[in-house]
């Protein structure tokens, strides 16, 4: 519709098919009550004059609005991937999304704030950074459900990948790669930080490496990258983990742009599996969590809350599973060799 046009009604339907717009109303409802000459001619007007029914309204006069609340952080791309899945998810179980945006100049609360206001029936959140305390006195007023962040209060679902047994994955392939200097990058006060941090400490203590072991300041960003993979330069391992796939980005590019051989003189396993790690000039080793499966676990729970039934458990734990590119190859390698199994099937 062009700026500043008025927007086609139900009564401008009715008046240029010559019926009452209770008739109309039949029609465009798909109820019984109206011949068929008549339901064609309203349906052709419909079609002609642009009329889209207002399914929002709709149901709000009903007593419902089927709205699910979403709360995402721009800067993470894993965000943006993981909303393909809900809207998929939300669409199978018939409710709508309605997103509000984390940016560097919008915190949580602000965001939350938003949705409280378009009565929606549940809100979905990805990776909160709003205290407990708030979250449980949301969840008191309509069902939370949180991703990828573990939250122990009754009163709120949790839906999340085991981070802990991500981290020993990428460890275990390094290390069958024969690396022994492994470090790992950290998340900062990212979500999934401590778990992803602890799981390395786990398989590096369990392989007789923890004297070798090396946590290097990181965060959630390709800035964060580049500054661990500085730090890193003094003196290099021949391995590293690193806290998500964009944060990887960051350091791969410092690396290469010192000398360093990727994977050569040095093999990179990022994590979350994004969307551009699977570019041809990225080809990033990582742990891959199941979207699919994370979004239909969330659109479930959120609709199980809502309409009154029973959920078995508050707290959901995904496994996450290692997929293998060309950013590792075993210690020592010639340029070019590629090591490790085939890549599984690729989404």
């Amino acid at each position: 519709m062009p700026s500043g046009e008025r927007r086609t009604t139900l009564a401008d339907v009715a008046a240029e098919a010559g019926v009452s717009v209770a008739l109309a109303s039949i029609v465009m409802r798909g109820a019984p009550g109206a011949g068929a000459a008549t339901r064609q001619r309203v349906l052709d007007v419909a079609g002609r004059l642009g009329y889209r029914p207002d399914s929002r309204a709709r149901l709000l006069r009903s007593g419902r609005s089927h709205l699910l609340g979403v709360v995402f952080d721009v800067r993470h791309p894993f965000h943006v991937d993981l909303l393909t899945g809900l809207y998929a998810a939300a669409d199978t179980a018939g409710y709508q999304l309605t997103l509000s945006a984390v940016t560097p100049r919008r915190d949580d609360r602000t965001a939350l704030a938003g949705l409280l206001q378009d009565r929606c029936e549940a809100l979905v959140l990805f990776g909160p950074r709003t205290p407990v305390a708030e979250l449980a006195g949301i969840s008191a007023r309509l069902p939370v459900v949180t991703l990828m962040r573990g939250v122990r209060h009754r009163g709120l679902d949790v839906v999340r990948t085991d981070d802990r047994r991500g981290s020993q994955l990428a460890v275990d392939h390094l290390v069958a790669l024969g690396h022994r200097r492994i470090a790992h990058v950290d998340g900062g006060r990212s979500h999934g930080s401590a778990e992803r941090r602890q799981g390395y400490r786990d398989a590096m203590r369990r392989h007789g490496l923890e004297a070798s072991a090396r946590v290097v300041p990181g965060g959630s960003g390709e800035d964060d990258g580049a500054r661990a993979a500085r730090l890193l330069l003094d003196e290099p391992p021949t391995a590293v983990t690193v806290f998500n796939d964009l944060c990887a980005t960051g350091l791969l590019d410092v690396v290469r742009r010192h000398g360093l051989r990727v994977p050569d003189d040095l093999s990179v396993v990022g994590y979350d599996d994004t969307a551009f790690s699977r570019l041809a000039h990225i080809d990033l080793t990582t742990v891959a969590q199941d979207i699919d499966t994370m979004a239909a676990q969330a659109i479930t729970r959120a609709v199980a809350r809502i309409e009154g039934t029973p959920v078995a458990h508050r707290e959901v734990l995904l496994p996450p599973r290692l997929v293998v590119r060309g950013t590792t190859a075993t210690a020592g390698s010639s340029p070019g060799r590629r090591a490790g199994p085939p890549d599984p099937p690729r989404r």
